[in-house]
């Protein structure tokens, strides 16, 4: 998008902070330009033209449904720099049409796609000197879309004003150290979401008791927290912000994803299974995924956002004294995890063709 069809700005940006690149990659996590912000009022019936605003912090009244009620949607997306200069955003209608989703289900007024993908080229482009550059292990600008029910009401009834925002942060990325393998624990004192409740959308009380469970699971030792599902505890859910993928390698490849009426459609999932079926000829199924299974797959990912693919050494389940081992060389260039994030990354940093029109530039 030009910078001519950007709305004026509210403030001018503050001066360009380049990054130091020169050893360790070092992004600044609290300091940018601004971020992209609209408005919903009930008498407007409609959003307003994104404005771009320096300061981090919203005025937001204590009575909003969002800090009483959960009345919150997101987005996580990133940002990449190309290895020919290119700022490139990853399948950002495919984000706006789930933001859209998780807008109904909860009952905000939607943003409309051209909205949204305003703000998040705003906000993306005028924090352009932030963005990572290309050759630092996928590290990237991460884009946070959010919008939320903000004006005062103590009813549950609609709110008479919404914000919609996208802040962006640079991040780095996977630890090299990571690619070993990280440590499951399954959750059986406590569940991701209600089997029919709001899994399958992306609002903030999905992810509310995440920070605690997290505290305790790292405490006793894990790296992240695996969900079974709600209603009979059998069957696979999600990891705590991350889809559960898993392979099988006889007699052909293939991919087996946890699929459920509870479980959010992940992007980087589509992704890596379009990858998987034209990219490497594997097969492909998606389903339910029962726990007594697990021991029959020989390698384990936790997929998002965040780092692409998360390898799994191990998932242990107390209730039962299960202890699972995958024995999978995860640094290998010929496991599955490797050539699939190795081939999604190119993608996005423009080494090999995106045939799919996965990556939209800035």
């Amino acid at each position: 998008m030009s910078m001519s069809s950007l709305v004026a700005l509210q403030k001018t940006p503050a001066s360009s902070k380049k990054m130091d690149c020169s050893s360790k990659l070092q992004v600044p996590r609290s300091v940018v330009n601004g971020h992209a912000e609209s408005t919903f009022s009930t008498g407007r019936g409609a959003w307003s033209d994104p404005i771009f605003v320096q300061d981090p912090y919203l005025r937001v009244h204590g009575l909003a449904p969002a800090l009483n009620y959960s009345q919150q949607i997101f987005e996580g997306m990133k940002a990449f720099m190309t290895w020919s200069g290119e700022l490139q955003i990853f399948r950002p209608q495919q984000h706006a049409a789930r933001f859209a989703r998780s807008a109904l289900e909860i009952g905000i007024p939607p943003v409309p796609e051209n909205l949204f993908l305003q703000a998040v080229h705003m906000a993306v482009s005028l924090n352009k000197q932030y963005v990572p550059p290309y050759g630092h292990n996928g590290a990237a600008l991460y884009i946070r879309p959010l919008a939320f029910a903000s004006g005062p009401s103590v009813n549950l009834s609609p709110s008479e004003e919404y914000t919609f925002c996208v802040y962006v942060l640079p991040v780095p990325g996977l630890s090299p150290n990571a690619t070993i393998g990280l440590k499951a624990l399954v959750m059986d004192d406590s569940d991701r979401v209600a089997t029919l409740g709001t899994g399958h959308v992306k609002v903030g009380g999905n992810y509310a008791t995440s920070t605690a469970i997290m505290t305790k699971t790292k405490a006793q030792g894990y790296d992240l927290s695996l969900y079974l599902d709600s209603m009979t505890h059998n069957f696979i859910d999600e990891f705590s912000t991350s889809a559960f993928v898993a392979v099988q390698t006889r007699p052909t490849t293939t991919l087996i994803v946890a699929d459920a009426p509870s479980i959010l459609p992940s992007i980087i999932v589509d992704s890596l299974c379009e990858l998987a079926r034209s990219q490497f000829g594997w097969a492909v199924i998606r389903r339910r995924i029962p726990f007594d299974e697990i021991e029959t797959f020989d390698e384990v990912f936790a997929v998002g956002t965040a780092f692409i693919a998360t390898p799994i050494r191990s998932i242990t389940r107390l209730s039962t004294t299960e202890h699972i081992q995958f024995v999978a060389n995860y640094q290998a260039e010929d496991s599955v995890y490797a050539q699939l994030t190795d081939a999604l990354q190119k993608i996005q940093h423009n080494i090999i063709e995106d045939r799919w029109g996965w990556m939209v530039k800035v």
